[in-house]
């Protein structure tokens, strides 16, 4: 028969097996979530046959789309694909990918855009890096991102497209990269951008990581541990991507300014992975915003709003470029 001191022994011995097996639970989910935060495992690039095939069915256009022409352009160590429309075009939607994406990817959303043309590159060039063979760049959660944003902002402006003429559009991480991007352009001072467009930005790396531990059901350990992993992974994602988590935080970026730019905010009001109140707040920050709001999920809106979510699109653009836009 046991004594009390063994049973107290046994005890401990119960506790520190259960602390041991829990700290390898939060060191294993720390890690996974890291890795997905540099290295989406849902990415997979398209073969260039099939990215061709795709940019050639798109410059065709069809009954609602006009096509157009695609040309490349270098600006700095980017390559930038733009599609020129038949007619002149009163400005360039810039389409921003999001986290599973490239310039493939995204490129059917160039059809929300008949009047204008697009323009499309990929992020630090990791499609490329892929299909040779080498290890991409990390994810860097829109931290170095939005900076590629702002140089080719920069580099359309050289080209002669003035700022007020462009208009950046992007979902999921595409839209925080968008954000984060028009922030550090104002804050230049030398004007707005012709409008931005955005649906599901995710809150900030450190936010997007605690989410993702939460996935699309609450669990009885989410409110003690899902913090605690969120920020531990961001933070190792940022160590090895060489950023600061902070630095991808959308409110922060953003606090004291009030956006000259006008904005248009599809809001998935059920969404778990980009908070609506956070839209909603980033919604604030500007001084001409539309907002739609949609019950659904993540990256659902177009699909729940049928013709109506690129119908609130052209009417969009159709008011912000109305002095160069055709009726």
């Amino acid at each position: 028969m046991r004594t009390a001191r063994g049973w107290f022994r046994l005890g401990l011995l119960a506790l520190l097996a259960l602390a041991v097996l829990g700290l390898a639970f939060v060191a294993l989910k720390v890690r996974s979530v890291a890795r997905e935060l540099v290295d989406p495992p849902f990415y997979r690039p398209q073969s260039l046959v099939r990215v061709e095939a795709t940019f050639q069915e798109l410059a065709e256009g069809d009954g609602a789309d006009p096509g157009g022409a695609w040309e490349t352009h270098a600006i700095g160590p980017h390559v930038l694909w733009r599609l020129r429309r038949r007619v002149p075009a009163p400005g360039v939607a810039l389409l921003l990918h999001g986290f599973g994406d490239d310039r493939w990817g995204t490129s059917p959303a160039l059809r929300w855009f008949p009047q204008l043309d697009a323009a499309i590159f990929t992020y630090l060039r990791r499609d490329e890096a892929i299909r040779a063979g080498r290890t991409p760049p990390p994810v860097t959660f829109g931290a170095r991102e939005s900076e590629e944003v702002v140089e080719i902002v920069h580099g359309l402006e050289a080209q002669g497209t003035p700022r007020g003429r462009i208009l950046l559009m992007g979902r999921s991480l595409g839209a925080s990269v968008g954000l984060l991007a028009l922030a550090r352009l104002e804050r230049e001072g030398r004007g707005p951008l012709g409008g931005i467009i955005w649906e599901g930005a995710p809150a900030s790396s450190r936010d997007f990581a605690e989410r993702l531990v939460r996935g699309p059901r609450d669990r009885f350990w989410h409110p003690l541990l899902a913090p605690l992993i969120g920020a531990l992974a961001s933070r190792l994602a940022g160590i090895e991507g060489r950023y600061r988590p902070e630095d991808t935080d959308l409110l922060a970026r953003t606090r004291g300014l009030a956006l000259a730019t006008p904005g248009l905010c599809f809001i998935a009001t059920q969404d778990r992975l980009a908070p609506p109140a956070v839209q909603r707040e980033m919604a604030s920050r500007f001084t001409d915003i539309r907002t739609v709001e949609v019950p659904t999920w993540h990256l659902h809106c177009s699909e729940v709003l049928g013709p109506r979510y690129a119908e609130a699109i052209r009417q969009a653009t159709n008011d912000w470029f109305k002095a160069d836009l055709q009726p």
